[in-house]
């Protein structure tokens, strides 16, 4: 925890509760603020998952962006730690994969891959329990449809 944290109290509170549909976007916006840059093509990449992964069929486009509302409001309540602790901890098994996934085509989304985000990819998957064959594969076949 930083300093400002500790001065403002975050990272104190108990850890968020997020359903299935939360802890899959929190870890999409964590991929888009790794390199401390939110740009289009990585907002397009999220917003294209999210029309297409079956979790978020049942979600109007007005409720999804409220549901990311929210969860930025939560993020600068909380703090990024505590947000993806609590998105990790919350995801289901059957869409971990599926998450790393778009986490890694809305980091590779602006053509670039930085250091911060390599470092979240490599913080990732093992935090999502995915082994690191999966997890080169998954960043492998990206890279190869660019």
């Amino acid at each position: 925890m930083g300093f400002l944290d500790k001065i403002m109290g975050r990272g104190k509170q108990s850890q968020p509760k997020l359903n299935a549909a939360e802890a899959f976007t929190a870890i999409a916006l964590m991929a888009i603020a790794a390199d401390g840059q939110a740009n289009e093509a990585e907002m397009q990449a999220l917003k294209t998952a999210l029309s297409q992964i079956q979790l978020f069929m049942s979600y109007s486009n007005d409720a999804k962006k409220k549901m990311i509302d929210r969860l930025l409001n939560m993020v600068d309540k909380n703090g990024v730690d505590v947000m993806l602790k609590a998105a990790i901890s919350s995801i289901p098994d059957e869409v971990k994969e599926t998450s790393f996934t778009v986490a890694t085509e809305i980091v590779v989304a602006d053509g670039k891959i930085t250091t911060e985000e390599e470092k979240f990819l490599n913080d990732l998957y093992p935090a999502l329990n995915i082994s690191e064959e999966i997890a080169v594969k998954i960043r492998n076949d990206i890279l190869n449809k660019k």
